[in-house]
């Protein structure tokens, strides 16, 4: 009988997570992981998941009654999200601008709905005129935008302008901001959004596996006037929403400990206040962008408007190793980036600055390790000139 390999995890390596997610924790929040266990049905756990509730309005910039975390993934908010929006013959307008755009597609059709996509080059935002044309010519229910497309590092920036043209046209607004809430400026009331949904593990630097959404009144009157059940009972959110209000139904077991990891998570952002982490993401990416175009590569979002702070994609220069670059960050400097997804597989590499590790220390460890390595390879790059750059944005004064 052969014996089972054995992992010690008390030897887990620390890593320099500037992928584009997860990102690295604050002690704060691994402390909160090590709490006690208590019930899910506890009522110190309903007082945690109230401070939770009032903190993700405070991040969502909302309002809303129906605010809360689900038990899942970026992915899961997603997918619940669409389920509780769409029922079978709803026209749902997708604006497609990269992978995970397009996963909403494939989410959409199998609620039923009929869903035309917005085709729009990689690199490239969504234009209002472009969901305006659409909305005229069909009778849209929904439309969903990414706002930071994690597969190309586009942000989608005139969120308002869209909104007022989806409501002139009856029709509701689902906006992902998985790579983008807590690290960029949002305002889900200002901007007359319907829904939104993120992830814990990205720019709250919380270990993936909680999901928070909020829905505004436009979402939850289409809930309330769905003439079929949601397809999914677990992620019904007309029954979720009683776990997490006074009545406090038991829907499912509450993922408790991490639950007090995304409000330990929250209390940071707040102590440090939203302004301040926005302009602190600008600030790093700033410095990173400088760098990299000094030390002679392109970034992929030729647009400066159009790139996200918190996940930047660069072309792999000619000569260079993907594979291997990628594996010498992480193995000779504990360093880890992504790859490329869908089109730009093979031909690009997205650096993540997010949460805890937009920083400018992470910014010129990157920039100093990939010079050295692409300099390995035979690919010249100027890796001085890019620690001068970014060093320069770093020091000035702000």
């Amino acid at each position: 009988m052969s014996e089972t390999p054995h992992l010690n995890l008390d030897r887990a390596p620390a890593r320099t997570l500037m992928g584009p997610g997860p990102s690295n924790m604050h002690p704060r929040v691994y402390a909160a992981l090590s709490q006690p266990v208590v019930g899910h049905m506890d009522p110190l756990y309903f007082k945690v998941m109230d401070e939770a509730q009032a903190r993700l309005r405070t991040l969502f910039g909302t309002r809303n009654d129906l605010t809360l975390a689900l038990p899942t993934t970026g992915m899961g908010a997603m997918e619940a999200s669409l389920v509780n929006l769409i029922e079978p013959g709803d026209e749902v307008l997708v604006g497609k601008h990269g992978v995970f755009s397009g996963r909403m597609t494939g989410i959409a059709e199998r609620c039923g709905g009929k869903v035309r996509e917005l085709d729009i080059a990689w690199g490239r935002a969504v234009e209002p005129a472009q969901v305006e044309a659409e909305l005229k010519s069909h009778p849209i229910k929904l439309v969903c935008l990414v706002h930071a497309e994690t597969s190309t590092g586009v942000i989608q920036n005139r969120l308002p302008e869209i909104a007022k043209i989806c409501h002139a046209h009856g029709a509701l607004l689902l906006v992902d901001t998985v790579a983008s809430l807590g690290g960029v400026p949002f305002h889900t009331d200002e901007w007359d959004l319907d829904a939104v949904y993120t992830g814990s593990q990205k720019c709250l630097s919380v270990p993936p596996g909680i999901a928070p959404l909020t829905f505004g009144k436009r979402a939850e009157e289409k809930l309330k006037n769905r003439k079929t059940p949601v397809q999914s009972w677990f992620f019904d959110l007309t029954l979720v929403r009683k776990y997490w209000n006074e009545e406090r139904i038991y829907h499912h077991t509450g993922p408790v400990n991490m639950t007090y990891a995304l409000l330990e998570g929250l209390r940071l952002v707040d102590e440090e206040g939203l302004e301040a982490r926005w302009a602190r993401h600008a600030h790093a990416a700033k410095a990173l962008h400088a760098g990299l175009e000094a030390m002679g590569l392109a970034l992929f979002v030729k647009d400066p408007a159009l790139r996200c702070p918190t996940v930047t994609t660069v072309e792999i220069p000619a000569g260079a190793d993907d594979v291997k670059t990628r594996k010498a960050l992480l193995e000779q400097h504990g360093l880890e980036i992504g790859g490329g997804l869908g089109a730009l597989k093979g031909k690009g590499w997205r650096v993540g600055l997010m949460g805890e590790g937009a920083v400018g220390n992470h910014v010129l460890l990157f920039l100093g390790a990939l010079g050295g390595i692409l300099n390995a390879q035979g690919v010249k790059i100027k890796a001085g000139a890019g620690l001068e750059a970014a060093g320069a944005v770093l020091n000035a004064p702000r």
